[in-house]
């Protein structure tokens, strides 16, 4: 693949002052790049005075602050709500054990879609909002249409559940997903990033659905299971919280992968097609799975939930395959950047591999004390962001400001090359 000229950098050990620059950002020149990873004597932590640079970002989004101050408000409202779903178990224990078994899978929940997003960590402050729109936002849209169509319709509790619910409680999740990319199409640029948001709403949208449900079980109102008190609430939360805690964030993970599809393609009208289809195939699973709890019977359920229980294999399927694809790339565009003369080849295994990323921090800090370990921390940070946003540029996706970007990213890395500190050089990963 033919560097753009702009992205053209130098050549094997030169050092990186003869790079092309940015104009309009201070370049930072670095050290020659045949002494980064070469042996050196431990020193003490005393012996190690390097001061952190501070870092910002060079195209600092709009509006940060007042995203995170609405984040953080509707938050406060989300708790404020849950605590009151809570409150319909008529007692404090009920309202207790509700929070406690909506509480249960979360920690299961987050470590699954953390581990798809650790190789290119997406911004923290939109996967809170993730999880805050499905739990609050969603909720309240969901709710508020479903009253209304209950108040002013003759239609039946099955037909509510199995037909107006998916039709509202899916766009009301996906919504989110839309929004954010329409805001900042760096944050969801592909399929995985499309999945993880998608599961982070479903999650936050089970999780105030369930307190609910797990209240009006305990209170006795008829639900999903005609018992009441502790045992209600338990029978209700082994079917949602043991047997299904992947429901929801199954449902909108269909339109997250049509989502993350369409970014990738240049066609408006196969990006709306894509996006279309995706939603509806999230309503989709949404009714069937409804419907076999509303119309099946026992034997119904136990068939849909077979069926989506194949279809959540699929989707887990392909999210290791992106995720190892992932992998791949990031380990082929640190071995072009390398090439290029912007990093040096030895240093790919301390930041393509997560063992060798950990040993390296490891290092630092034992041999060099803290802020070691920050600068190494930092670099493999920015280094994973920049061989990602390469890659993206490289394929001629459409990328914001990526050329600008490209470099501000690597005059970041070069302010911190003076206070790196490797382990000695180990060979670098091999890439067929």
């Amino acid at each position: 693949m033919l560097y753009p000229a702009e992205l053209r950098g130098p050549a094997i050990g030169t050092s990186h002052d003869s790079r092309p620059s940015v104009s309009g950002r201070g370049d930072v020149p670095s050290p020659t790049l045949t002494c980064v990873t070469a042996p050196t004597t431990p020193a003490t932590a005393g012996a190690y005075d390097f001061v952190l640079p501070p870092y910002t970002e060079a195209f600092r989004q709009r509006g940060r602050l007042l995203w995170i101050v609405a984040v953080a408000v509707v938050g406060v409202v989300g708790v404020a709500g849950g605590i009151y779903f809570s409150l319909t178990a008529d007692d404090t224990s009920g309202a207790g054990l509700s929070i406690f078994y909506a509480m249960l899978p979360l920690p299961l929940l987050w470590f699954v879609y953390w581990w798809l997003d650790r190789y290119e960590p997406e911004p923290r402050r939109y996967k809170i909002a993730a999880f805050v729109w499905g739990g609050v936002i969603a909720v309240a849209i969901a709710l508020g249409v479903e009253l209304s169509v209950d108040r002013t319709t003759d239609l039946t509790q099955n037909e509510l559940a199995t037909f107006i619910a998916p039709a509202v409680e899916e766009p009301a999740k996906c919504l989110f997903l839309l929004l954010t990319f329409l805001r900042s199409r760096r944050v969801i640029d592909g399929m995985l990033d499309g999945l993880i948001f998608a599961g982070l709403v479903g999650i936050g949208f089970a999780f105030v659905e369930n307190i609910g449900y797990y209240a009006f079980s305990y209170s006795g109102i008829p639900g999903e299971v005609e018992l009441d008190g502790a045992g209600g609430a338990t029978a209700t939360f082994v079917v949602r919280g043991i047997f299904s805690p992947f429901a929801h964030p199954l449902f909108t993970s269909a339109f997250g992968i049509a989502l993350g599809i369409a970014v990738t393609r240049r066609s408006r009208v196969l990006q709306v097609l894509l996006v279309v289809l995706g939603l509806a195939a999230s309503m989709g699973l949404h009714g069937v799975w409804n419907g076999s709890l509303s119309y099946g019977g026992g034997v119904g359920f136990l068939l849909a939930y077979l069926a989506l229980g194949a279809v959540l294999a699929t989707v887990a399927v392909i999210a290791i395959i992106v995720r190892v694809r992932q992998v791949r790339t990031f380990e082929q565009s640190l071995a072009y950047v390398a090439q290029r003369g912007w990093i040096h080849p030895a240093e790919t295994p301390y930041l393509a591999r997560f063992a060798y990323r950990s040993a390296a921090r490891k290092y630092a800090r034992s041999n060099y004390g803290p802020v070691a370990e920050q600068v190494i921390r930092r670099y493999q940070r920015l280094a994973g962001e920049m061989a990602f946003l390469h890659d993206r540029v490289m394929r001629g996706h459409r990328v914001p400001h990526g050329v600008d970007r490209t470099y501000a990213l690597l005059d970041a890395m070069y302010a911190l090359r003076p206070g790196l500190r490797l382990p000695p050089a180990l060979a670098p990963v091999r890439v067929h």
